[in-house]
Formats: C-alpha cells, sequence, structure tokens
C-alpha cells in the first residue's frame, strides 16, 4: 500500500525549495502525495501562489486559512492559533503517515503542532541553521523536537540537531533542496527572462530581497530605510529588481513604503509580489549581485556564481559561502558592500549546502522509514562528554 506522505506549504519561497520532493513524491506509485496550502499562498497580496501551484500540476487536498491581516505580532500570534486549528481539521480528515515540513516559519510552527497532538511523525528539512536575528530560530529548533526524521541542509546543522538531543541515526545530511533546482530544471537565458519579466534587464542589475527582522522592536523597518538610502546612493543606470517581503510582523508596512519608493524611482525598479521559482532564479543568476537578508543570497546565489551582500544579523549564523559579504545595516556600509560586490568574480563558488541530490535523498529515507509507532518512539541522546 502506498503511504501517504503530507507536504504542508506556507510560503512562496518555501514551495520554491519543495518544488522536486512534491514533483517525484507525485510520480512514485510508493507515495501518496497529500498537497496542504496556507498562509501567504492563499492571499492576494502576497500574489495568490496557490494558483501558480496548481498550474505546476500538482493537487491540493487542503487549503487551510490561517493569516491575518494587521502585520503586527498579534496578528501573527492569532494566525498561529488559526494553523493550528485549520491543520488539525486537514490532518484529522487526510490521516496521513507522516507530514514533510521545511523550515522555520509561522506557519510550520503551526503544522507541527498540529501533527504533535495528532501523533503524526513529522519529516523535518532544513533543521539545525541559525539565524539569530529572527524569531523563526527558536520555531526552527521548536519543530527539530516535534520531528522524527532530520533531513539537514549540510554537516554543521546535522550536528546540531544531533546536539539538541536527536537519535543520530534518524539525522541525514542531504544538501538543500533548493539547489536541485539549479541541477534538474534549465534557467530562462537573458531574451526569455525579459519577456518573462515583461522588462529588459539593465547593463547593470541587482536582485534585493529584505524581509522582517522579527527581533528588532521595529521589525527592521529601520534598516529596511538605511537599505533604500543607500540604493538611492547608487548609479542610476544600475537596475534594481525587488521581491516583495514576507507576511511576518512588519512586513506590510515594508511592502507600502517599498512599493511607494519603487512608483517614485520607477525609470529604474521594479517590484513583484511573487517571481516563482524559474523567474527567481533566472534573475538571480543574470544580476550582478543579490542584495538583502533573504536566506536565498545564501544558499541558491553561491551556486550560481553570483555574490551576495548579507545586510544585518536577520541571516548571523547561518553557514555562508566565501561569495556572501557580510555587512552592516548602515547606509554607509551597505553601499560600500554592493559596490564591492558588483566587482567579485564569484564564478567558482563552491556552495557548501550540497549538489543539487537532496530530493533523491529524501525520497531514499522515507521509502525505507520504520512505520509510524516506530517512529513516534523518541529518547534524549546525549552527546559528547556528558553522554551517560
Amino acid at each position: 500500500m502506498a503511504r501517504r506522505i503530507c507536504v504542508i506549504t506556507g510560503s512562496r519561497a518555501e514551495y520554491g525549495l519543495l518544488f522536486w520532493l512534491l514533483t517525484d513524491l507525485q510520480a512514485d506509485p510508493a507515495f501518496d502525495l497529500q498537497l496542504v496550502v496556507t498562509g501567504m499562498h492563499l492571499a492576494p497580496e502576497f500574489g495568490n501562489t496557490v494558483q501558480e501551484i496548481e498550474n505546476d500540476g500538482f493537487s491540493i487536498s487542503s487549503r487551510v486559512e490561517m493569516l491575518l491581516s494587521g502585520g503586527t505580532p498579534a496578528a501573527i500570534a492569532k494566525s498561529v492559533g488559526l494553523g493550528v486549528i485549520g491543520m488539525s481539521d486537514a490532518l484529522e480528515r487526510l490521516r496521513p503517515d507522516i507530514v514533510v515540513l521545511l523550515g522555520d516559519r509561522f506557519e510550520i510552527f503551526a503544522a507541527a503542532q498540529a501533527c504533535m497532538i495528532h501523533n503524526i511523525p513529522i519529516a523535518h528539512i532544513a533543521g539545525g541553521d541559525t539565524s539569530e536575528g529572527a524569531s523563526d530560530e527558536a520555531m526552527r529548533h521548536a519543530i527539530t523536537k516535534m520531528a522524527h526524521l532530520h533531513f539537514a541542509t549540510n554537516e554543521q546543522s546535522a550536528a546540531r540537531i544531533r546536539q539538541l538531543g536527536e537519535n543520530p541515526a534518524r539525522v541525514f545530511d542531504v544538501g538543500s533542496p533548493g539547489l536541485d533546482h539549479l541541477r534538474r530544471r534549465p534557467l530562462l537565458d537573458r531574451t526569455a527572462l525579459e519577456q518573462a519579466l515583461e522588462d529588459s534587464l539593465g547593463a547593470q542589475n541587482l536582485l534585493v530581497t529584505f524581509h522582517p527582522v522579527t527581533l528588532h522592536e521595529d521589525s527592521g523597518l529601520a534598516e529596511f530605510d538605511e537599505l533604500l538610502a543607500a540604493l538611492e546612493q547608487l548609479d542610476p543606470s544600475i537596475k534594481l529588481w525587488f521581491s516583495l517581503p514576507n507576511a511576518d510582523a512588519g512586513g506590510r508596512a515594508m511592502s507600502s513604503k517599498l512599493l511607494a519608493w519603487v512608483e517614485f524611482h520607477k525609470s529604474r525598479a521594479r517590484a513583484y509580489a511573487s517571481l516563482g521559482p524559474l523567474r527567481y532564479l533566472s534573475l538571480m543568476a543574470n544580476v550582478d549581485a543579490v542584495v538583502g537578508n533573504s536566506s536565498s543570497g545564501l544558499y541558491e546565489a553561491p551556486s550560481l556564481g553570483v555574490p551576495t551582500v548579507d545586510i544585518g544579523d536577520r541571516q548571523s549564523g547561518r553557514l555562508a559561502a566565501a561569495s556572501v559579504l557580510h555587512c552592516a545595516a548602515e547606509r554607509g556600509a551597505i553601499l560600500q558592500a554592493v559596490n564591492r560586490a558588483m566587482a567579485l568574480d564569484c564564478r567558482g563558488t563552491v556552495s557548501p549546502y550540497g549538489d543539487g541530490r537532496a530530493t533523491d535523498r529524501i525520497i531514499e529515507v522515507l521509502r525505507s522509514m520504520p512505520d509510524r509507532a516506530e517512529l513516534l518512539r523518541k529518547s534524549f541522546h546525549m552527546t559528547g562528554s556528558e553522554r551517560v
């Protein structure tokens, strides 16, 4: 009998990372894929990306509405509560053998809590990473403690998962599934990309993504002002391509400010609610640098040989390739780092996030995983000198 594998996605970025896993699970008769869509996918202001998922040929098993407008901590906390309720209803109906979750966002945190109460095993992708400037850090490690199989993106992260007391036999260093795109799907060439963007690239280009910094009292709005001030001082011939911030607290205020800035600079700036994985990675491959505080600058950009300017401490602690330049969230430091990055040749960069075969490794583990009762049994594994 095919095993029921439920995959839950709540954001455009996370769906892009899951795309090839969803594709292979759907094609494999050993699995019965159940896909639950929630969060930003169901919100028009974030691109209503559920339509992209359906256009890619995936059937949606359940839609869980959970996202409250407002963009405040109170709205996010209430959204988590709604997510637990909605996920509980979906899990009760779908009864999966295991749920696959990726990352650390609040939508996924809600899903993990519902799985835990329903005694449904969790396979967690990208646990053990660190990003010290965001509340994602705590949610990621909490999900690790609720999970039963762990697919780390690198050996450092796998070591942290073991340090959290998880069974080493259930921790697998598979690499980042985001790199599977680069191995399995041809990116758009410049002409096709310009048609897809409905605009022309400049002689020089920057891809800019800046998300809320959720541990800051102002959610990173002051840092975002510093970024815009730095971009203001760049050579006006440099074209700027923005993807809008996510739905974390402060994201809506940041989006409003960005859209006003882009409107004022419309001769050289564009903003998109969602570019989708193919356009986003194709654009990334064609720019002179990636700028902001998105994990994509650390995960995918190095494999494309594109330098990254990582601003502030949102990604602090995350493993980074030599092509990633960290800088303070201050306009002078940002401007200096951008100019330095645009002069770099990073084509020989080696990514610390694997070889683009993460999906193959995850499928192999899922194919041979123990039954549900055995998976649910966990014990705390001490490490090093403290082992008893």
